[in-house]
């Protein structure tokens, strides 16, 4: 995937850092391995805050200090002050894909004009209500548009979005069933 781009920043990434990241990763797969983890705390009715404290890469921890403030419409028992845990999960889907876009570009020499993601689904509350069992609680689908502009051919962006498809790490987390290992603490 190294390309022998000379070093420098195309949009917004230093090029150089990124083929030394890469380079370091596959000489040192333990140096790949990251950690993340978040703490979600409520803060009445349906709000709740969740904290970013750190996270770990190659086996350091970084320090962080985030807060993300979650509630939910009105027609939900919310305030509608801050993005629903939907909205967080679709924003967090485009986002990944966004920075996977941009690297990829940028490793191949392609400046960006525009990078815009549209990501839409619909969830029946039949499910989260539990009215009726033969509905999920979830999205069935999600429909994404990817809108892109810059000084690559079409093909080339074609490429790299195949490319996008199978490296985004939250593209291939809402594809693929993970295992969701729970732990409940009554205090």
């Amino acid at each position: 995937m190294t390309a022998t781009l000379e070093s420098k920043t195309i949009n917004g990434i230093d090029t150089g850092a990124l083929r030394n990241a890469i380079d370091a990763v596959a000489a040192d797969p333990a140096k790949g391995q990251t950690h993340w983890q978040v703490a979600s705390h409520w803060r009445g009715g349906a709000r709740s805050d969740t904290l970013v404290k750190s996270y770990g890469i190659g086996g350091q921890t970084v320090p962080k200090d985030f807060t993300i403030r979650i509630d939910e419409p009105l027609e939900l028992c919310g305030t509608n002050q801050f993005a629903n845990p939907q909205e967080h999960l679709l924003a967090a889907l485009n986002a990944c894909m966004i920075v996977t876009y941009v690297a990829y570009c940028a490793l191949e020499g392609i400046e960006l004009s525009a990078l815009r993601i549209e990501t839409e689904g619909d969830i029946d509350l039949r499910g989260l209500f539990s009215l009726d069992s033969a509905v999920p609680a979830g999205y069935e689908q999600l429909r994404y548009t990817v809108h892109i502009a810059g000084n690559a051919t079409p093909e080339q962006f074609e490429r790299i979005h195949r490319t996008v498809m199978s490296a985004s790490p939250n593209y291939f987390n809402l594809r693929n069933p993970i295992p969701l290992h729970s732990r409940l603490v009554v205090e």
